[in-house]
């Protein structure tokens, strides 16, 4: 009888502690998904691998740094900021993949991302059906915030750039004759070519020779030859870092002068480790450069920040665009007091006259930003054994019309 009373005490104790214990991890479990539930979350949208990972990592750098600097301050609302990353691997395939996840199983308030316009394009509906706030960091070309009134992008538009640069080249640089390159299986190319050719011949600019070629070849030798016996005075290229230092290498081993002028799809210090000396003097455009003569003191700061943690490497457009990226999403959370998207989208489209690290953003009213100047840069040697770098070639006014 003792042994069966003793036997009962000890399984109601048993059962309590476990209950107790139980009670301790549904707390400690609570605790912890208060704590996430707290958190304000962005994601990133981007590749860290592949061929496009030199504009993810910079973007993402950017926007790492723009949480540290919310959170330090308190957050925003009393919430800390964190950034959801992940990798598509520049792949078209998978960006579809990556931007369900980060809404459908994250759950974030607003997408970073792309800084491609290609994989932009792919992203945005599913964030547009969702509700969910995307906002492009390097997105340049065409059909982009047409996908619907979640979509923004803080980086200057192809179509305000190129004019601006193709006027400069026409009248400081006296280009009258040129070559054009486009890859044909990239849409930022295609249609930053159409771009490039409405100012062309806006400034009665030749174009001698268009030549096709595909993100991904390497071998330019039958493109180049093209080139061959037609005279121009600079080649104008629409494509990506690696095909255009593969292809400046192609034209000096044919005997040819020209340097290339082109979008920001060039920038990258692959292009450099691609051609060598070959793109030296090649020109690239950009929302965004490092300026000492004209950088004000929140510039000078995100710069000074960015060099400390980057072994004194200057940041580029795309980590100075994630970053003010991730301050426009948190000020238009702040000013609408919510983490809605349904209605802090409204509080971002608002935006104007807004100090970023970029320049001054205003939102237009089709949510694409209106931005000056636009830098071209100029591949240089920096006289350190057969290193290169960008400097500044011109600082060139924008406008809207």
């Amino acid at each position: 009888m003792v042994n069966k009373k003793l036997i009962a005490l000890l399984t109601v104790l048993i059962f309590s502690l476990v209950a107790l214990a139980g009670c301790g991890s549904s707390d400690s479990g609570g605790k912890q998904q208060t704590k996430a539930d707290d958190a304000i979350k962005i994601g990133f949208l981007g590749a860290k691998t592949g061929g496009h990972a030199s504009y993810g990592l910079e973007t993402l750098k950017g926007m790492k740094m723009a949480a540290e600097d919310i959170n330090a301050g308190g957050g925003i609302l009393g919430k800390e900021v964190v950034i959801v990353e992940d990798d598509h691997g520049s792949k078209n395939s998978e960006a579809s993949t990556v931007t369900d996840k980060l809404i459908n199983n994250n759950k974030v308030v607003a997408i970073v991302g792309d800084p491609t316009t290609g994989l932009t394009k792919i992203a945005a509906p599913i964030a547009q059906d969702n509700q969910v706030v995307l906002l492009s960091a390097g997105a340049v070309g065409t059909g982009v915030v047409e996908i619907g009134d979640f979509i923004f992008r803080d980086t200057l538009l192809d179509a305000l750039a190129a004019p601006a640069v193709t006027k400069y080249c026409t009248e400081e640089l006296g280009w009258k004759k040129v070559a054009l390159v486009t890859s044909i299986n990239n849409d930022y190319s295609v249609g930053l070519s159409k771009i490039f050719k409405d100012a062309l011949n806006k400034y009665g600019v030749e174009i001698v020779t268009e030549q096709q070629i595909k993100d991904g070849d390497t071998n330019f030798s039958a493109q180049v030859t093209n080139l061959t016996g037609k005279e121009f005075d600079g080649i104008v290229f629409t494509g990506y870092y690696t095909e255009g230092g593969l292809f400046m290498k192609e034209v000096r081993k044919q005997g040819m002068k020209q340097v290339l002028v082109g979008g920001d799809g060039l920038l990258s210090p692959v292009l450099w480790e691609m051609g060598e000396a070959a793109v030296e003097g090649s020109m690239v455009y950009t929302g965004f450069a490092p300026d000492t003569k004209t950088d004000n003191a929140k510039t000078k700061g995100f710069i000074d920040k960015y060099q400390s943690a980057n072994d004194n490497k200057l940041p580029d457009m795309f980590s100075a665009q994630g970053y003010d990226a991730v301050m426009l999403i948190a000020d238009a959370i702040k000013n609408a007091q919510s983490t809605d998207p349904k209605v802090f989208r409204d509080s971002l489209a608002q935006t104007k006259d807004w100090q970023g690290v970029t320049g001054t953003i205003t939102i237009r009213e089709n949510r694409e930003p209106i931005k000056s100047p636009v830098y071209l840069l100029e591949v240089a040697p920096t006289g350190d054994g057969g290193s290169r770098e960008w400097t500044i070639k011109a600082a060139i006014p924008v406008t809207a019309d």
